[in-house]
């Protein structure tokens, strides 16, 4: 982030680094269910609170390498990512806002949590070839939609620092930015994609989030029988 020689792409990031506009939660095991448990508790304080933190605002979350994790794969990673997410949801004590759908082949969907919309980017250890996805552990970074929808709202200011973004990424990488990358409302666009890109050219066929999803309901359902 303070490197002014390799500069990171995301300039709205390093300025919301710069400003202290961010703020950090640490979870001991992402693996446990008392860590996530905390988590969401913690996620749901900064929801109710980030429009107070600045402009460029987001939650960054850093989990502790465990020994179990120590061994993982870009495809294991993918797979925990996803199982946070819906393991969070399953802590959400919040419905899901009704003018998102529940589909995330929708170009509209996008993740939800304490009834606000976010944008979601996880970064993680085994991360070679995008350098720009890479941090010595699991790490994910939480933007609300608010702090994108401001940042849009100039769209001549935007576009241009989005340019900036992908010529950054150029030279931060070494591969070539992903095709997936794209922006939310596109018809083209499906945010779920975005948030874990592999270190690679290769894209998940369908989002976890459902599957995941579907089971926590399932076990859920069984629960209350």
């Amino acid at each position: 982030m303070k490197s002014k020689e390799l500069r990171f792409p995301c300039i709205p990031a390093t300025q919301g680094f710069a400003m202290n506009h961010f703020r950090y939660v640490f979870v001991e095991n992402p693996l446990d269910n008392d860590s996530l448990s905390d988590f969401a508790k913690k996620f749901k304080y900064y929801s109710e609170t980030s429009e107070s933190t600045g402009s460029y605002s987001s939650l960054i979350v850093f989990f502790n390498n465990i020994p179990s994790i120590e061994s993982y794969t870009i495809e294991n990673y993918e797979n925990l990512f996803w199982f946070i997410l819906s393991k969070l949801k399953h802590f959400d004590e919040n419905q899901w806002p009704i003018e998102i759908p529940f589909d995330p082949e929708n170009k509209d969907w996008e993740y939800c949590f304490a009834g606000e919309k976010y944008f979601m980017f996880c970064a993680t250890p085994n991360h070679r070839h995008r350098n720009s996805r890479f941090f010595p552990y699991l790490m994910l970074a939480i933007t609300p939609r608010w702090v994108l929808n401001e940042f849009n709202k100039n769209q001549v200011y935007s576009n241009k620092v989005k340019n900036e973004i992908r010529k950054r990424l150029s030279q931060y990488d070494t591969i070539a930015p992903h095709a997936d990358l794209n922006q939310y409302g596109n018809e083209d666009n499906l945010e779920w994609k975005q948030y874990f890109l592999r270190d690679d050219d290769t894209s998940a066929q369908s989002c976890p989030f459902s599957s995941y999803h579907e089971k926590e309901n399932k076990s859920t359902n069984n629960e209350n029988r």
